[in-house]
C-alpha cells in the first residue's frame, strides 16, 4: 500500500521528523522496499551468520540477501571466502540447500566445477580460447569479527568497519565464537517490515508488559529511566542498580571481560553499540531460572557471573554473549512487509545435548521472546498500513536506541540518494 510515489523518496528522507516514526512510505511502500534492498542492504557490512555455520574445510553455507543469492565457504587453509551463488556459465544456482559440504562447487547444470575460493577449475567443451581465470565465482567482501561474519555487497565496501572490529573485538574474543557449535537455529517470519523488527529490538519500553521470560533476568534500569523520577523507593532502586554496574563492571575488567558500553549506532557508517550489563536473580544466564543452561562455559570464561554483552550493528544484527552461551540475531528483508528474523543458539562446541545442556530450556526465552516480539511487529505494521497511521513520539527515556536506529537509517538513505 503506498500513496506516495518512490520518486518523492528524497522529499520524504528530507522531512524526516526527529524523534519520531517514520512515515508510512518507509514501512509500506514496494519502491522504498528497494531502495532499502540498495541503498541499506547492498552498501553496508550485513551480518549473515557465525564461523561454526563452516566450522570445517569444505562446509558450504548459503544466504539470501534481497535478490542476492550468497555462497560463503571454508576452503581447506581455513579461509572464508563470499561469492555469488550463480554459475559462471548458465546462471544456475550452485548450492540449493542452506548447508553443505563439499569437496568442490560443482554446477548441477553442465558440470563447472570451482574450487571453495570460487575459482573455475574445470568446464569442459568450451573451446581452446576460453580462459577459466575470467570466469570464477563473483566474489564478495566478507569479514569475520571474532567469529561473527559479516558479507558487503558493495564493491568499496564502508572503510569504518575496521574501527568497529578494533573496538568490540576485545569484549567478544574472550567468548570464543569459533570455538562454538550451533545448538539450534529457529527462522521466524515477521509480518512487519524490516524497520520495525529493528525497531522493536532497540527498545525495553515494551518487555515488562509483553515478555514475561526475559524479563526475569534483565534489570528495567538497564534500558532506559526517568531522569526526574522522585518516588523515593524507586530512586533508590535505581541507586543500587547505579553502584551493581559499577561493583560487577569493576570485577569483569579485572577478569578480562571488557564491560563499558561504547554506542556509535548513528555516528558511524558502520554503526554498532556493546557493553555488559548485569543480571537479575541468579543473574548468569538468561534462562528461566537465570542460571546457566549448559555447564561448560565459552571460551576464557571461568565465572558464570560475566552479565549479558549485548553487541547490536547497523542495520542488521544483534548478539547476546553470556558464560555459557551466546544468542545471536540477523535479520534479512523479504518484502515491504514481511522480514525473516534468523536466531542461533551457540554453546561450547564440546557440550553435549542432553548431558551438558538441555535445549528447551537453553532456547526456550528467546523461542518465546523472539514470537512475542513477532506479534508486535505484526501489529505495527497492520498499523503503519493503515489510513489512520501518524508518526508517533519516541520516548526519550526508554526508546532513545530506536532514534539512533532510524537517524543512522535517514542519514545512510540521505547518502545513497545523494
Amino acid at each position: 500500500m503506498s500513496d506516495v510515489p518512490a520518486v518523492s523518496l528524497p522529499h520524504l528522507v528530507a522531512r524526516r521528523r526527529a524523534g519520531r516514526m517514520l512515515e508510512a512510505p518507509f514501512y509500506t511502500d514496494p519502491g522504498i522496499f528497494r531502495a532499502d534492498l540498495d541503498l541499506i542492504f547492498g552498501r553496508h557490512w550485513i551480518f549473515v551468520g557465525v564461523e561454526p555455520d563452516i566450522a570445517e574445510p569444505g562446509d558450504v553455507m548459503t544466504v539470501n540477501i534481497g535478490d542476492n543469492a550468497i555462497l560463503i565457504t571454508r576452503d581447506d587453509d581455513g579461509a572464508i571466502h563470499a561469492m555469488h551463488n550463480v554459475c559462471r556459465h548458465r546462471a544456475a544456482r550452485l548450492v540449493s540447500t542452506e548447508t553443505a559440504t563439499v569437496g568442490r562447487l560443482v554446477c548441477p547444470y553442465h558440470a563447472w566445477t570451482y574450487g571453495l575460493d570460487g575459482a573455475l577449475l574445470h568446464a569442459d567443451h568450451m573451446g581452446d580460447d576460453f580462459d577459466p581465470a575470467c570466469h570464477g565465482l563473483r566474489k564478495i567482501h566478507v569479514r569475520s569479527l571474532e567469529g561473527l561474519i559479516f558479507v558487503c555487497l558493495a564493491e568499496t565496501p564502508p572503510a569504518d568497519f575496521d574501527d568497529m572490529a578494533r573496538a568490540v573485538a576485545p569484549y567478544i574474543a574472550p567468548h570464543e565464537v569459533a570455538n562454538c557449535k550451533i545448538a539450534h537455529q529457529i527462522d521466524l517470519i515477521e509480518e512487519g517490515n524490516w524497520k520495525l523488527t529493528m525497531e522493536n529490538n532497540r527498545e525495553c519500553y515494551h518487555c515488562a508488559l509483553n515478555h514475561p521470560e526475559l524479563t526475569t533476568s534483565i534489570f528495567e534500569y538497564g534500558f532506559g529511566f526517568e531522569t526526574d523520577e522522585t518516588d523515593p523507593v524507586r530512586v533508590a532502586q535505581r541507586r543500587n542498580y547505579d553502584a551493581m554496574v559499577e561493583r560487577s563492571c569493576a570485577a569483569w575488567d579485572r577478569a578480562g571481560f571488557p564491560s563499558t558500553e561504547i554506542g556509535n549506532l548513528d555516528d558511524m557508517v558502520s554503526g554498532y553499540r556493546i557493553g555488559r550489563m548485569p543480571m537479575d536473580r541468579d543473574g548468569e544466564s538468561q534462562t528461566l531460572d537465570t542460571r546457566v543452561a549448559c555447564r561448560k562455559l565459552l571460551g576464557r570464561a571461568t565465572e558464570k557471573r560475566l552479565g549479558d554483552l549485548s553487541f547490536h550493528t547497523q542495520p542488521n544484527s544483534w548478539h547476546h554473549f553470556m558464560s555459557d552461551h551466546i544468542v545471536s540475531f540477523a535479520v534479512l528483508p523479504l518484502g515491504p512487509d514481511r522480514t525473516l528474523l534468523r536466531t542461533k543458539w551457540l554453546v561450547h562446541r564440546d557440550a553435549i545435548e542432553g548431558v551438558d545442556y538441555d535445549l528447551e530450556n537453553l532456547i526456550r526465552v528467546w523461542r518465546e521472546t523472539n514470537i512475542q516480539d513477532g506479534n508486535l511487529v505484526g501489529l505495527a505494521q497492520a498499523g503503519a498500513a493503515s489510513g489512520g497511521y501518524v508518526p508517533g513520539p519516541y520516548s526519550p527515556q526508554t526508546e532513545g536506541q530506536v532514534e539512533q536506529f532510524v537517524n543512522w537509517y535517514i542519514r545512510r538513505m540521505a547518502a545513497g540518494l545523494a
